[in-house]
């Protein structure tokens, strides 16, 4: 009798113990497929104008995952391939692509107007903006963002080409800096990435 007792008071007490521990377990953290930033002091804003010429900062993304590449429109290979790469992650998410936000910030604004960002980004998808500054403004933002560019003179006079960081940036619906995905790794990392991000 005593030994039923003994066992009716301890087993709730264990229950209560084993659902204590249950809850004090802390999520497992996103396991990403690209470079991890999570927590890095750097990459925190911009202050541009879209293809539209509205004025644009971080926090008018707030709620989306925000993936930002930064290129120019006269790029022969990694632009239109990283850009036609974030197309197809676009498609790959299917309905979760509305919750998602590609940005082009061009390192060529002498070059690349608003008209013309207007008539290259949204090609690739309708919902991908085009970012531009004056020169001081993308020199700003391009140190915020540690982006390397540089103009390299072409064959002709008058004639130039860009070097530039290949890589893009991955913000969760916070605003806060999370991933560096490097030009070339196909789309599936970035699709697993993403729907990390935006459970």
């Amino acid at each position: 009798m005593i030994k039923k007792l003994l066992a009716l008071c301890i087993l709730p007490a264990m229950l209560t113990l084993a659902a204590c521990d249950k809850a004090a377990t802390p999520p497992a953290p996103p396991s990403f497929q690209n470079t991890d930033l999570t927590g890095l002091d750097y990459a925190r804003d911009f202050a541009l104008l879209d293809h539209n010429g509205k004025p644009r900062t971080l926090a008018d993304f707030k709620g989306k995952v925000v993936v930002m590449f930064f290129g120019f429109t006269q790029c022969p290979d990694v632009c239109p391939t990283t850009m036609a790469e974030m197309a197809a992650v676009m498609k790959e998410l299917g309905p979760d692509a509305d919750k998602v936000q590609v940005l082009f910030v061009t390192i060529d604004p002498a070059r690349d107007t608003q008209a013309l960002l207007a008539q290259y980004v949204p090609a690739f998808d309708p919902r991908f903006l085009g970012l531009y500054g004056d020169a001081e403004a993308t020199a700003k933002v391009a140190k915020e963002f540690k982006v390397f560019y540089a103009k390299v003179n072409g064959k002709t006079e008058g004639s130039y080409s860009m070097d530039h960081t290949a890589a893009s940036y991955v913000f969760d619906r916070n605003g806060k800096i999370r991933l560096f995905v490097r030009h070339g790794k196909g789309p599936a990392p970035i699709v697993h990435d993403i729907k990390q991000l935006l459970n």
